[in-house]
């Protein structure tokens, strides 16, 4: 339990955080740093079992995206999922607007499951080949230690799909079991 405690404040005397919330989306880069260093204090003192101890697999996602706008704030909804934790009905919502070939933004996912159950993450997807790619780097409750890496593509109407890998880090499962 010091891990969560000692992190954030060890952070934050650094001088690592600004007035950005610490625990929304940055860059990827920002992100991908901190997430190595809570990684590197979980397994400091821990066995190599912690330290393989992964849960990853195979993602299949479909979402449909009529309410999407191109908008600042505009969402897709998750309409199929082969990990638990992204139910359907969850939410994708987009940080910035779309540009007229692109979009290249964060993104928030919310899922229903689990109060505070979000992932963050970044899209990139190209309007005109139809194909893109998404990165998750972390998040709260269900999807606390959450990683993931997709592929977008176009499937017809509304409906687009990601297809990649998960995992979420070591003793975060995910079940949020505390």
């Amino acid at each position: 339990m010091t891990y969560r405690f000692a992190f954030p404040v060890l952070a934050l005397v650094a001088g690592a955080c600004s007035a950005r919330d610490a625990t929304g989306p940055t860059t990827k880069e920002t992100s991908l740093g901190a997430s190595a260093a809570v990684s590197s204090s979980r397994n400091a003192g821990a066995g190599n079992a912690a330290q393989n101890s992964r849960r990853s697999g195979a993602l299949h996602v479909t979402k449909e995206c009529s309410e999407y706008t191109g908008l600042a704030g505009s969402f897709c909804t998750i309409t199929s999922s082969n990990v638990k934790q992204i139910a359907v009905g969850s939410r994708v919502v987009y940080a910035s607007a779309a540009g007229a070939t692109s979009s290249n933004t964060d993104i928030i996912l919310y899922a229903p499951a689990g109060r505070g159950s979000t992932a963050f993450g970044h899209v990139v997807l190209d309007f005109v080949t139809a194909t893109g790619t998404v990165n998750f780097w972390g998040g709260t409750g269900n999807l606390r230690g959450f990683h993931a890496r997709a592929d977008i593509s176009y499937l017809g109407g509304p409906n687009w799909a990601w297809d990649g890998t998960y995992s979420f880090d070591n003793d975060d499962d995910g079940d949020d079991g505390n």
